[in-house]
């Protein structure tokens, strides 16, 4: 399995978990320059992969809804 492949199969919660462990890491500086480029290549990709299943999920309310807008939560 690619690296790509595995983050696509990743669920939000489970990418998103990833995303903050690589930020914390990265703000740590305890990385070799090679390392901390690998693990922000990586961020990039959960970042893109989280960003994406946003968007998917704001369709499908969006779909769900009568007019296209979304409901206030009351």
């Amino acid at each position: 399995m690619t690296r790509n492949n595995e983050i696509a199969d990743m669920t939000f919660e489970a990418a998103l978990a990833e995303l903050d462990e690589t930020v914390a890491k990265l703000e740590a500086g305890e990385l070799s320059l090679e390392e901390s480029l690998a693990l922000f290549e990586r961020g990039q990709l959960l970042a893109t992969h989280c960003q994406q299943q946003l968007e998917n999920a704001t369709l499908r309310v969006e779909q769900l809804t009568t007019d296209g807008e979304l409901v206030p939560l009351e």
